[in-house]
């Protein structure tokens, strides 16, 4: 096993994904009791720190230094919409500080993983002009990339801006990588779920479920709770017959009674998901438990990077530093 460090970890969406690309963590960074406490549950045996990432000293931590891979879930809602786009001007950004950090860690790769606009937006050049002049001082050479998690099997329409940096002697080795797998759709992977409490119409909305979700939104400490985002993303819930005005703590019984345009938004009669039906969507398998309470575990799951887009890119990053 290659060996990682992994900063901003959250729920583990990321770390599970380059755990199936043949990544070990030396230490997972995260500053959220309830994802330390995922991440303490799912992985016993990991070195799981719960900390503000500004307090960090690696030389205090020399398991860290010249690790294979520095793996940064930094946070995505200073360059998001939701988050006002305040980039830099956020308290919490921290892609400044992650970049701080692998001038004392060293890695051999870098991998930062963030919303689209943190690559296409104008008013976040001068951030991307910040990482390619340090990093480049550091003597890596990186290449910033679009890839959407449906191109890799995960049930939902989710772009991500993924930088990756390699050391000189590595980089060369390194390719993006293809598209895998034709994603199902949001009524084939959860109609076993819909029906696991005997609710014998999860077969006919299943069907109606016939293609895959909208990102999956939500994961701001500052906005909303535990619901699937603005009107707008839950109209396009309803369209899929999900009742996106909040969550739900169990999957529909052999009571409920589909019913299309109940309420003034026309989605009172739809079934809601559960935080685990939500997780499913992201890539996440059944047995990856998630701490705290619906809200909190939502939270984590929303702003995850699917385990799947992330085992895709560890892969051909062990690659390029295999070769």
């Amino acid at each position: 096993m290659l060996r990682s460090l992994e900063i901003c970890a959250g729920a583990g969406g990321q770390a599970l994904g380059l755990e199936q690309a043949g990544f070990e963590p030396v230490m997972s960074i995260d500053n959220d009791p309830n994802a330390c406490a995922t991440l303490r549950t799912n992985r016993p045996h990991w070195n799981v720190q719960q900390l503000d990432l500004h307090d960090f000293v690696a030389a205090d931590h020399p398991q860290v230094l010249d690790v294979d891979l520095m793996a940064c879930g930094v946070p995505c809602t200073p360059f998001s919409v939701a988050g006002k786009q305040k980039g830099v001007e956020d308290e919490r950004d921290l892609l400044e500080v992650a970049i701080w950090l692998a001038h004392e860690v060293q890695p051999k790769a870098i991998l930062i993983e963030n919303v689209p606009a943190l690559l296409t937006g104008n008013k976040f050049a001068s951030s991307r002009d910040f990482v390619r002049e340090e990093l480049g001082h550091l003597g890596y050479r990186l290449h910033w990339e679009l890839l959407n998690a449906q191109d890799f099997g995960v049930a939902q329409r989710r772009p991500h801006s993924i930088l990756v940096a390699l050391r000189k002697e590595y980089y060369d080795h390194f390719q993006w990588p293809c598209p895998t797998d034709w994603p199902l759709t949001v009524g084939e992977v959860l109609q076993a779920s819909m029906a696991s409490r005997g609710w014998e119409g999860a077969g006919a909305w299943a069907k109606e479920a016939n293609t895959i979700a909208p990102t999956v939104v939500g994961g701001s400490k500052k906005h909303g709770g535990a619901d699937l985002g603005p009107s707008r993303t839950k109209a396009a819930w309803a369209k899929l017959g999900v009742n996106g005005s909040s969550l739900a703590d169990e999957v529909p019984g052999p009571d409920f009674v589909l019913e299309h345009g109940v309420g003034p938004h026309g989605w009172l009669g739809l079934p809601k998901l559960t935080v685990r039906q939500v997780a499913r969507l992201q890539g996440f398998p059944d047995d990856w438990i998630f701490s705290g309470r619906k809200t909190a575990s939502y939270r984590q799951v929303a702003q995850t990077f699917p385990p799947p887009v992330a085992a895709a890119v560890g892969e051909q990053i062990k690659r390029a530093l295999s070769l």
